[in-house]
């Protein structure tokens, strides 16, 4: 169970990490005029990229494919936040319990080992 919600950590953090390289590179200009020519402040978005890269990806699509940039950019997607909410929760409450359904107990019949420096 906890090799699993590894390998999916790892994995959403790698897709991430790529939507991040595609969208400081190419994306960001396209959809936010102010954002062209600066390159400084492009690595401080990467940690918030790589979290929520799904919602990165869905207003870019969302600005990209209504072709208004003005309009579209001060649009707020507040339908899908009460959504968005209850996921949230829920899949907050589904890793609370794996987490706690897969302590492991340790063996009680095991003596202390004195570690000593090696000589």
């Amino acid at each position: 169970m906890a090799s699993t919600l590894v390998f999916v950590g790892e994995l959403w953090l790698w897709i991430g990490a790529a939507v991040s390289v595609v969208f400081l590179t190419i994306g960001i200009d396209r959809i936010d005029e102010d954002a062209q020519g600066t390159y400084l402040f492009r690595p401080l978005l990467i940690p918030g990229i790589l979290l929520i890269w799904p919602l990165v990806l869905w207003r870019w699509v969302e600005i990209e494919r209504n072709g208004d940039i003005t309009l579209a950019r001060y649009r707020p997607v507040r339908r899908s936040y009460p959504y968005a909410a209850i996921v949230m929760s829920i899949l907050i409450c589904i890793f609370l319990i794996s987490g706690w359904s897969a302590r492991q107990s340790w063996p009680t019949n095991t003596p202390a080992l004195q570690l000593a420096e090696p000589e």
